[in-house]
């Protein structure tokens, strides 16, 4: 079974209430031929853009139903013999793909860094920091490398 959705524009010329009857006639033809009506929209009356039948208004719905492919044009038949209703067509709904996830770098977070440079700049300094500031003679670090190498 494939879904389908019926969207139709019944007369403006009835009263709401006969368009409500219209709209249940077409949902009960749906089920009579071993459809299921999986969705029916709320009739609303606008106004057409252009006019059919020398109407300038109409009631627009849509029924989302799903039915055996052979069947489909009993139902566009009948919707074409029913004198209230302007306007009819019939659209294939194909299942929506799902979209995969895209997958992203974790953002670095702000409260994180923060916290860390924080840290950083109040901890004290010490002694040992404060001979890494101080140059460094040359003779006595290659006395030092001598004596690690001769060991």
């Amino acid at each position: 079974m494939n879904t389908y959705e019926l969207t139709y524009i019944i007369s403006s010329q009835i009263s709401s209430q006969e368009a409500d009857v219209v709209k249940n006639e077409v949902e009960s033809f749906i089920q009579n031929k071993e459809g299921i009506v999986l969705r029916s929209g709320k009739m609303e009356a606008q106004p057409l853009s252009y006019a059919i039948s020398k109407q300038g208004s109409g009631y627009f719905n849509s029924v989302v139903f799903q039915i055996e492919q052979n069947k489909i044009k009993e139902i566009k038949s009948d919707t074409d013999k029913n004198g209230k209703i302007l306007r009819s067509i019939i659209t294939i709904k194909k299942p929506v793909k799902e979209i995969k996830e895209r997958r992203t770098r974790r953002p670095t977070l702000i409260k994180e860094f923060e916290t860390k440079r924080k840290s950083f700049i109040m901890e004290p300094i010490t002694k040992e920091d404060q001979k890494k500031g101080e140059k460094v003679d040359f003779a006595d670090l290659d006395k030092k490398l001598d004596e690690l190498l001769n060991e």
